[in-house]
């Protein structure tokens, strides 16, 4: 069952120049290596947000070796699964501007329930006209729950990534007619 709590009627459709879907996973215990996914699609409509990322649209083009790992089968397993998506069963706007959304996130063809939190723009006209509206979303995975597996150990203890991966959606939406 899907519900919604949201002031934004009808249907939103995400800008694709002014959107983004990225990640963020500490490296080697020291920093984070950051990423992103340029061909985002994004529509909400009817309280419901469904969303998906071109896999092979990831910012990470060189070394190859490396981009032909990160879509290989130790991650996103691309050729098999080339997109990653998400659907809410629960959107909540609240009057204060933050936004709660509950839904199934999909990654190498495993599903599990992920919440994101952030924040929220009601709709302003657009200087083109349209409304557009505006919603930053953050959650936290954990990506061995998706298979994604590989890791190395380090010298000196520990693992060259981490598990846990901050995800961000950055949707600037607007409404169509």
């Amino acid at each position: 069952m899907t519900t919604a709590t949201q002031p934004l009627n009808g249907t939103f459709k995400a800008d694709p120049v002014h959107s983004s879907f990225g990640f963020a996973v500490r490296h080697m215990g020291v920093s984070t290596f950051r990423g992103t996914f340029s061909d985002v699609d994004a529509t909400l409509a009817d309280g419901v947000l469904d969303g998906r990322a071109k896999v092979e649209s990831i910012s990470i083009v060189s070394p190859a070796d490396f981009r032909a790992h990160v879509l290989g089968e130790d991650f996103f397993a691309a050729d098999a699964h080339p997109e990653v998506t998400y659907r809410s069963t629960a959107v909540d706007l609240a009057d204060d501007g933050t936004a709660t959304v509950r839904g199934e996130l999909t990654i190498k063809g495993i599903t599990r329930e992920v919440v994101a939190t952030g924040t929220w723009t009601p709709p302003a006209e657009g200087p083109w006209g349209g409304e557009v509206a505006a919603l930053e979303l953050s959650a936290d995975i954990d990506r061995t729950q998706f298979g994604m597996t590989w890791n190395a150990p380090l010298p000196k203890g520990g693992n060259i990534l981490a598990e846990q991966v901050t995800l961000t959606v950055h949707l600037e939406l607007q409404a169509q007619a």
